[in-house]
């Protein structure tokens, strides 16, 4: 159970983004309220152009925002990113060719100025978290996709930040390799307990993984609706056969058709 008097990890009142184009204003977010509590699984899904990767950019402060208010961890996202306070997994993998799989989870390390030491048990630690231990010495290129957004994970994992930040990382896998790294992502948030910002199209996915479901609409991004999940932390694959699975999957299928309602 939450503590229901805890401060969010992430909050968001009122907030609103608009990008200045030649062809006029954008407003990719528009009034956007939410937090997310401490150990929370929380996706994102709508279709292309909704603002749920613009959402997770103003969290990491990657954009900022035109109007409202966002804080991550009680301090402005700015402030958050300065102090290190999540890790960013991309849609793709991002590994640098040269470098092989431990180097390239170092690097943030390395970066932030960790022990040669330090970096040595980080690695280890967190190749074996996303079970590549043994693939340390390996090239990017010498491994599966799968297993290259497995190391992704493993570098945004590295200095332990409390808050996981994912863009749709599997989106351009095959069914089978999704569904065995939703089962693996499942484990991996349960034993670090991190606070996880999912963005993803999959309904299927989002029902399976979240312990609440954000809604987004397009043009301009708003959320229609939030679901609190009702399924148990544990959750075999075949949940998605049940009664409850089918019906918050229903649930967030009429809510992106609800917010294609605000479409011009």
């Amino acid at each position: 159970m939450q503590d229901t008097a805890e401060a969010p990890v992430i909050s968001a009142t009122s907030l609103d983004l608009t990008f200045q184009t030649n062809d006029g204003p954008v407003h990719a977010l528009s009034g956007v309220d939410l937090n997310i509590a401490k150990g929370e699984f929380v996706s994102f899904i709508g279709p292309s152009g909704c603002g749920k990767t613009t959402f997770l950019r103003c969290i990491a402060a990657l954009e900022m925002p035109t109007g409202g208010t966002l804080t991550v961890n009680g301090m402005s996202a700015d402030d958050a990113r300065r102090a290190r306070a999540y890790g960013y997994v991309f849609q793709a993998a991002g590994l640098y060719p040269w470098r092989s799989i431990e180097k390239n989870i170092a690097l943030p390390l390395e970066i932030m100025g960790y022990s040669k030491a330090e970096q040595a048990d980080r690695i280890a630690r967190v190749l074996d978290l996303v079970e590549l231990s043994g693939f340390g010495k390996k090239y990017p290129w010498q491994l599966s996709g799968g297993m290259q957004q497995r190391a992704s994970i493993a570098r945004a994992l590295a200095f332990d930040a409390d808050i996981l930040l994912m863009d749709e990382p599997f989106g351009a896998l095959d069914e089978i390799v999704r569904d065995h790294l939703n089962e693996q992502l499942l484990e991996l948030w349960a034993r670090t307990e991190k606070t996880i910002a999912f963005v993803t199209h999959s309904i299927p996915e989002a029902v399976y993984l979240s312990t609440k479901i954000v809604v987004m609409s397009p043009r301009p991004g708003r959320i229609t609706d939030v679901i609190d999940s009702p399924l148990p932390r544990e959750r075999p694959l075949d949940i998605r056969d049940t009664p409850e699975f089918l019906a918050i999957a229903h649930r967030v299928r009429e809510g992106l058709r609800a917010g294609h309602a605000y479409e011009d």
